[in-house]
C-alpha cells in the first residue's frame, strides 16, 4: 500500500508538472483602472469574455489624481497586485521598461499605426507594451440649440465675439469652459497654443528624442506665439470675462459639469464625453450638443487636431500563466466588433480596431467628422512627449502658464521668461 501510494504521488506530481494543475489555473484576472467611460466600456469587454472562458474579471478603481504615482510604486516593486493596467501615452516611456511586451498579441495589427508608433510605447529593445482600448483626442463641442453650424467659430477672436453675444442676449452664464489645471492642460492650454503653432518645446509639433535633444530641449514659453496664448486666455477670464474666473484651477470635469448644467456654450473634451454629453439622464443639455474643429488663433491657418490612444498593459513582474491569460483577453477585446460598437455609441471614442472605423461612420455623422476632422487628417500632433522626463515637463509647463495667467497682464512675458528654463531642465 506505501509503494501504491508513493506511485500515486509521484503520478500526481508529474501531471501537474505537465499540465500546470488545477491550482495553477488563472481563476481571475485584476484590473487596475481610473473610473471612465470608456475605460468602463471596455472592462465591459472583458468581463464578457470572462464569463464566456470561465474568469473572473476583478476591477480596482483608482483615482485619477493619484493613478501613475500609485501605479508607478506598483511596477517598480514588482508587485503582482494588478494583471492588466490602464495605459496612456502620457506615461508611455514612463512604464515602457517595466511592461510586458505586447507584439504577440495579433489583433495589435488592427489598431492605429500613428497613436501605437514606436517613438510612444515601444520599450529600449523596440518592444510594443501596449494593446489600444480607443482612439482619444478632443474637439470643440458647442451648444447646437444656440449656435448654427455656420456660426461656429473658427478663430480664437471669433470665440470671444460670439461668447460675449451669447452672454449679452443672456443664453449663458460663460461663453467658453475647459480644464486648465495640472494633468488637465489639453482642454485649454494645449489645444490653444497648438491651433497657434506653438508647442511646449522646440520645434513645434516634434516628437523625436533625438532632435529635440539637439535643439537643447528648449523650452517654447518665450516664443511669441505662446505670449499671444497665454494673454488670450486673461484677456478671455479678466477682460471679456466669457470664462470662469477659477478656471485656471478647473480639471475636466469641473469644466465638464459647468457645460452640461447649460452654464456655458463652448467646451473643448475628449470625444469619449460625447455620450455623456447627449445623456438625459446626467445633461442638461442632451440632445443639444455638437462638435465641430478647433478654432485657430492668428499664427495658423491650416486646422489641426490631436490624436493618441489610451490603453492596456501588462506588469513585467507578474506570472507568465496570468500574462498568457491577460494576452488571450485583450486579444479577443481587439475582435469584439459588437463591443467596440456598443463603446463608440456610448462613448463617442472610436474603438481601437480601425477596420470598424468605416462602417460605424457610415452610420453616425459623428464618427464620420472624427474620421474627417481627426483621424484621417495628415495635419495632427500628438498630445504628449515620449520620453520619462515628460510628466515633470508638464509641470514645469503649466505651473509657469497657470503663474502668468493669474498676475497681472503686463508681467506674463516676464513669468514666461523666468520659467522657461525650468521646463528645459526638467526634460534633461
Amino acid at each position: 500500500m506505501q509503494g501504491l501510494a508513493r506511485w500515486f504521488v509521484a503520478a500526481t506530481a508529474a501531471l501537474v508538472a505537465v499540465t500546470g494543475g488545477a491550482a495553477a489555473q488563472v481563476k481571475e484576472l485584476r484590473i487596475g483602472y481610473q473610473p471612465s467611460p470608456i475605460q468602463d466600456a471596455s472592462i465591459a469587454m472583458f468581463e464578457a469574455w470572462g464569463a464566456k472562458n470561465g474568469v473572473k474579471i476583478v476591477k480596482v478603481p483608482n483615482s485619477y489624481g493619484v493613478y501613475v504615482e500609485k501605479m508607478t510604486a506598483s511596477l517598480t516593486s514588482n508587485s503582482d497586485q494588478y494583471d492588466v493596467i490602464w495605459h496612456n501615452d502620457d506615461w508611455g516611456q514612463t512604464w515602457a521598461h517595466l511592461l510586458e511586451p505586447t507584439d504577440d498579441v495579433e489583433a495589435n495589427k488592427f489598431g492605429s499605426k500613428w497613436s501605437m508608433s514606436p517613438i510612444v510605447f515601444a520599450n529600449a529593445q523596440g518592444q510594443n507594451t501596449v494593446v489600444p482600448m480607443g482612439q482619444t483626442f478632443s474637439v470643440f463641442f458647442y451648444r447646437s440649440d444656440l449656435v448654427k453650424p455656420e456660426e461656429v467659430p473658427k478663430t480664437l477672436e471669433e470665440l470671444v465675439t460670439m461668447s460675449k453675444k451669447l452672454q449679452a442676449d443672456g443664453k449663458v452664464k460663460f461663453g467658453y469652459v475647459g480644464g486648465m489645471s495640472m494633468n488637465h492642460s489639453w482642454f485649454s492650454w494645449f489645444w490653444s497654443m497648438w491651433a497657434n503653432n506653438c508647442d511646449v518645446l522646440l520645434p513645434a509639433y516634434e516628437r523625436d528624442n533625438k532632435k529635440l535633444a539637439e535643439a537643447g530641449w528648449k523650452s517654447g514659453l518665450t516664443d511669441p506665439c505662446m505670449q499671444k496664448t497665454v494673454e488670450y486666455w486673461w484677456d478671455a477670464i479678466n477682460t471679456h470675462k466669457i470664462s470662469p474666473r477659477g478656471m485656471p484651477a478647473y480639471d475636466r470635469n469641473e469644466a465638464n459639469a459647468i457645460f452640461m448644467a447649460g452654464d456655458a456654450a463652448f467646451t473643448v473634451a475628449d470625444t469619449l464625453w460625447w455620450g455623456t454629453f447627449n445623456d438625459p439622464n446626467k445633461s442638461k443639455i442632451a440632445g443639444k450638443v455638437a462638435a465641430a474643429r478647433f478654432p485657430l488663433g492668428p499664427d495658423r491657418k491650416k486646422p489641426f487636431g490631436w490624436d493618441d490612444i489610451w490603453g492596456w498593459a501588462i506588469p513585467k513582474s507578474i506570472p507568465e500563466e496570468r500574462k498568457k491569460l491577460a494576452k488571450q483577453m485583450l486579444n479577443a477585446m481587439m475582435l469584439d466588433e459588437e463591443g467596440q460598437t456598443k463603446m463608440f455609441k456610448a462613448t463617442g471614442a472610436p474603438p481601437p480596431n480601425t477596420t470598424f472605423w468605416p462602417k460605424i461612420a457610415e452610420q453616425d455623422p459623428f464618427m464620420k467628422l472624427l474620421k474627417e476632422a481627426v483621424l484621417d487628417s495628415p495635419d495632427k500632433v500628438r498630445g504628449a512627449y515620449y520620453f520619462p522626463q515628460w510628466p515633470a515637463v508638464h509641470k514645469a509647463f503649466n505651473d509657469a502658464v497657470t503663474k502668468a495667467v493669474t498676475g497681472k497682464r503686463e508681467d506674463i512675458a516676464k513669468v514666461l521668461a523666468e520659467n522657461a528654463p525650468l521646463v528645459s531642465k526638467a526634460a534633461q
